[in-house]
């Protein structure tokens, strides 16, 4: 597993583990079972996990959620620490990396800031840079249902056209921020917005994400 995904992964399995099986998440309806029932399926049952995408297999997905969310929390726990089976696709370094170095830190602030007394956390800047990075070139898929024009931008200028339209909604934050925003978590993300007053208010409430 490659340094962002498996460091992600090793921190989101901590927060879980201290935070305990009810304790909630920024998921709504899910507490830290079923997150982590989520983790697991996802990486261990393709066949099911499918269902986060297509109808067709939700019913495979709930039937693995229920079997997963009723196992004891420390072994879920142990799954996620020791990653995937080996002819899971996840294995591969390159898709470990591209597919779990973001779901893993969103999952993971899920988990801290859903806590009463949690505390940011200071990313470090290369990890800051890979977030940034894969924000930009999902930037158009995570904000495909904006309901006004979505440009991102980080303190340096750098910025990324989430969806095109008017009127513009200037998004302005820490690329671990602005992650958080465009995947859904917009009451959570420490953002700046800059728009018009009723774009910004239709943008807080907008279904963001994949």
């Amino acid at each position: 597993m490659s340094t962002h995904a498996k460091r992600e992964r090793l921190l989101l399995a901590d927060l879980l583990e201290a935070a305990g099986p009810e304790a909630p998440t920024l998921c709504t309806g899910w507490r830290c079972r079923d997150l982590a029932a989520h983790v697991v399926v996802r990486e261990r049952r393709p066949d099911a996990a499918g269902g986060l995408l297509l109808k067709v297999l939700k019913g495979r997905l709930d039937a693995a959620m229920a079997e997963y969310t009723a196992k004891p929390y420390e072994e879920l726990i142990q799954l996620i620490r020791t990653g995937p089976p080996r002819m899971s696709p996840y294995a591969l370094k390159q898709i470990d990396e591209a597919a779990n170095a973001v779901e893993f830190y969103v999952h993971g602030e899920d988990v801290r800031r859903a806590q009463p007394d949690w505390s940011p956390r200071e990313l470090d800047r290369v990890f800051s840079d890979a977030l940034w990075s894969r924000l930009e070139k999902m930037a158009r898929l995570t904000g495909r249902r904006s309901p006004v024009g979505l440009v991102l931008r980080r303190p340096n200028g750098q910025t990324a056209v989430a969806h095109k339209g008017a009127p513009v909604v200037t998004v302005t934050g820490e690329p671990g921020e602005l992650t958080l925003f465009c995947f859904g978590r917009q009451a959570s993300a420490s953002v700046t917005l800059d728009g018009e007053k009723e774009a910004v208010a239709k943008l807080t409430v907008a279904e963001l994400g994949l």
